[in-house]
């Protein structure tokens, strides 16, 4: 604080001395102009004279130099103040020093009044206090969570699932953090992951995506150089709270598919696809001011692990085809048609913390892990799919083959069933880059195969979907 009065007073001095040179400019210009109008005989004596043309010259001069040093003080006003003082940082210089001992170009200001350029992330700082205090309801097996979640939906939204959507929707989440459901409009692909995000008493955060989109500023938001302050969008500002909270958040990016997933949504899939969540690290902006939020480092934000993303896509001539990249890291469902009214009870929100359901799902991966029988079949179908139509499974693919079906499983569903519906929407769909008349031509064999290695009318999804390529030539 010394230092920088110090350096205040030296630049208030600077300006007197400017002052100075112009007063005794304007002095001197006075003067030659007034002994010149003396000399012609003008009808004022000529010391009146040089007064009045000292004060028309000097006083215009006088408010030039004023305006100059009003600039001066607000382009030296300092930016805010340090995180922490200089006994909480240990004593150490503060950054704004250490950039100008090595030369560095000092750090932007914020503009007048202006303490952070992130506003709606400071003020999750202020109530962080309050994220410690959250209360949970964890007592829930998972066959209780979907019963609740399918009778909330209905019984309090006026929505209707199949037990075994919601048995796919839950057992998706648990495999990865990113899902698709996709289906014809209005089989309520966005209001699933609404309802979800209700009945776990933490709204979903809903984002239409835009077909202009093209990188990830796109989603987070950018800075402004002009107001200079960052627009924050309403994911950024969820991401930033979820690393204080220990909810379950969703995330909807509504038609996710208008725009190119892997264009807007890049740097988010490769950073998923860490094993380590602590290394999930966001670039939000490529340098750090000292009165940046508190949780940012070195212009980074951590990606929440308690946080989901859930793209909803409709498959038609408005949309862009979604790629391998982003269907090998997603879970996808299909909603195809709406399910039945049924009588509902209407139980209430259940908050269930994340780290409660990872301890349920990773129970489940344990104890419902797929049978020995079931893993000699997937190699054999593995074997097939390669020689035939030179499609394999990959070890990504087969992970989350194993701990779907187990999860699944453990929501009270039947195992077979969901490795008929995995093996359609995560292997056989990738027959549909082949050529359609190849498709044609080997079509009846790999159903014969199927129900061979499987049991006849076991893998209806797999044998309807090869059908739907037959029939698309």
């Amino acid at each position: 604080m010394r230092k920088m009065q110090f350096k205040k007073g030296k630049i208030e001095k600077k300006y007197l001395v400017v002052l100075a040179a112009f007063v005794a400019a304007a002095v001197l210009l006075g003067t030659a102009a007034g002994i010149l109008v003396g000399r012609g005989g003008g009808n004022l004596p000529a010391w009146l004279t040089v007064i009045v043309i000292i004060l028309l010259v000097a006083l215009p001069l006088l408010v030039l130099a004023l305006l100059f040093a009003v600039a001066g003080e607000k382009r030296a006003e300092p930016s805010a103040a340090p995180r922490g003082s200089a006994a909480e940082n240990g004593g150490a210089a503060s950054e704004g020093g250490r950039a100008a001992a090595e030369g560095e170009t000092a750090e932007p200001v914020p503009a007048k009044g202006q303490k952070t350029r992130f506003d709606g992330l400071t003020r999750i700082d202020g109530r962080r206090e309050a994220f410690g205090r959250e209360q949970f309801d964890d007592d829930v097996t998972l066959p209780a969570l979907c019963r609740e979640f399918r009778n909330f939906a209905a019984g309090c939204l006026g929505l209707y699932y199949e037990e075994s959507d919601i048995r796919r929707f839950v057992a998706g989440l648990a495999v990865s953090h990113i899902m698709i459901l996709q289906g014809m409009s209005g089989t309520g692909k966005t209001s699933l992951a609404y309802a979800f995000g209700e009945y776990l008493g933490n709204p979903s955060t809903v984002i239409p995506v835009q077909p202009m989109w093209k990188e990830r500023t796109d989603l987070i938001g950018y800075y402004n150089e002009f107001t200079r302050r960052f627009n924050e969008t309403d994911l950024l500002k969820k991401m930033y709270e979820a690393n204080y909270s220990r909810k379950i958040y969703i995330t909807v990016l509504d038609e996710m598919n208008i725009a190119r997933v892997e264009y807007y949504f890049a740097e988010f899939l490769s950073l998923l696809e860490l094993p380590d969540a602590d290394k999930r690290n966001l670039a939000v902006v490529s340098d750090e001011w000292r009165s940046d939020p508190l949780q940012f480092d070195d212009g980074h934000i951590r990606l929440p692990a308690n946080m989901w993303f859930i793209g909803t896509a409709n498959n038609d001539d408005s949309t862009f085809a979604i790629s391998d990249k982003v269907y090998d890291r997603a879970m996808v469902m299909e909603l195809e048609r709406k399910a039945e009214p049924f009588a509902a009870e209407r139980p209430a929100r259940r908050c269930i913390s994340a780290q409660r359901f990872a301890e349920l799902t990773e129970y489940a991966k344990r104890e419902y892990g797929l049978t020995e029988r079931d893993l000699r079949r997937l190699k054999r179908l593995d074997a097939y799919l390669t020689d035939k139509c030179r499609v394999t499974f990959g070890n990504r693919i087969m992970k989350q083959i194993s701990e779907y079906v187990a999860v699944y499983a453990a929501c009270g569903g039947d195992a077979l069933e969901a490795l008929d519906d995995i093996l359609a929407k995560k292997v056989l769909r990738k027959l549909s880059m082949q050529n359609p008349v190849f498709i044609k031509n080997i079509g009846g064999d790999l159903c014969k195969f199927l129900d061979g290695l499987f049991g006849e009318e076991n893998m209806p999804l797999c044998r309807d979907f090869v059908r739907r390529l037959e029939q698309m030539i």
